[in-house]
């Protein structure tokens, strides 16, 4: 199973959050919008300032990125 790592985006900064085995990366990515939701609530103040969270392999290939604002109904 592979490794995945879990980074907050801030501007050009990745601040690594954690690492985990996941069976794939659609398990991943539904782990990171997990994520995304959670620290849109714990830290409001990084909501609207284009932050996001992002997985990435163990090569460090960027492979799914979801931001931390909400996305408005009419666009999913």
């Amino acid at each position: 199973m592979p490794y995945y790592s879990f980074d907050l985006v801030v501007g050009e900064e990745f601040k690594n959050q954690w690492g985990i085995i996941l069976e794939d990366i659609e398990v991943a990515s539904d782990r990171a919008d997990q994520l995304a939701c959670e620290l849109s609530q714990v830290k409001p103040e990084l909501q609207h300032k284009g932050c996001a969270v992002r997985v990435t392999d163990r090569d460090h290939n960027e492979l799914y990125r979801t931001p931390l604002d909400p996305v408005p109904a009419w666009q999913r």
